[in-house]
């Protein structure tokens, strides 16, 4: 039996990266997927990529109209049993060299986002359901240039805990995966150029037990574990995902 078989499944930003791998495996176990994003190319690009697999939708992530407009069409249409909020940014930089818009939009999308999701889904979300959010390793660690992202993440992680006693009335779980260095887009978006880029790759690297970086389907695995029943015991939980890089 497939692990999500008759469920419907939304995955934020599922355009690129982590969410784009999480809502093919989401809909090869069996569910329903729905993915938004707010890039057009991205989801020109996601829209010819997923055909056949997801739907996908203009939103973003971080607009209270656009959530509270994309809860209520799943409200319309019976309800939603697996919300996978992964939509995030990472906009990296020293503390006394960061706008305050850098700051604000970080937290808009990585926090204000989340909340105002689960504000507005939870009474869309049926018994049984399951949401998992996207941390980051970033939450327990104090990497330099990574305040507003560090910061943001270590928000979201305690918004799970809150999440999951909150929720656990309505028959529903709320988990965490927290990856450590993906080979994602995102990290293209970092703002450094090519040669800082690699350097700073090669120095992550360096601190892998494992010796490489991740991969999306990776952590996709990991998120659909948390959305199935196969982690029904579980809730206020982060899976972390990271080589040994915080570990050992």
């Amino acid at each position: 039996m497939e692990k999500l078989e008759g469920k419907i499944a939304l995955v934020t930003g599922g355009t690129t990266g982590i969410g784009l791998a999480a809502a093919k495996l989401f809909a090869a176990e069996g569910a329903r997927v729905y993915v938004t994003g707010s890039n057009p190319q991205s989801l020109q690009a996601a829209r010819s990529e997923l055909s056949g697999v997801a739907e996908v939708i203009a939103s973003d992530a971080g607009s209270a109209a656009d959530i509270a407009a994309l809860a209520q069409r799943f409200a319309d249409s019976g309800g939603l049993d697996v919300l996978f909020l992964n939509a995030g940014v990472a906009k990296f930089g020293a503390i006394e060299s960061m706008s305050e818009q850098t700051f604000d939009d970080t937290f808009r999308i990585n926090v204000k986002g989340p909340w105002l999701s689960l504000k507005h889904f939870a009474p869309v979300l049926r018994k049984g359901g399951a949401v998992v959010m996207n941390t980051s390793i970033n939450n327990q660690l104090g990497m330099g240039g990574s305040a507003a992202y560090a910061a943001s993440k270590a928000a979201l992680r305690s918004l799970v805990r809150v999440a999951a006693g909150e929720l656990a009335a309505r028959g529903v779980r709320v988990n965490a995966v927290s990856p450590g260095p993906i080979e994602t887009p995102l990290y293209g978006k970092l703002g450094f150029g090519a040669e800082q880029l690699q350097g700073m790759a090669q120095g992550l690297v360096a601190q892998i037990p494992l010796g490489r970086f991740g991969t999306p389907d990776e952590v996709a695995k990991s998120a659909l574990f948390l959305a199935s029943n196969d982690s029904s015991f579980m809730t206020g939980e982060e899976i972390v995902l990271d080589g040994g890089m915080t570990r050992v």
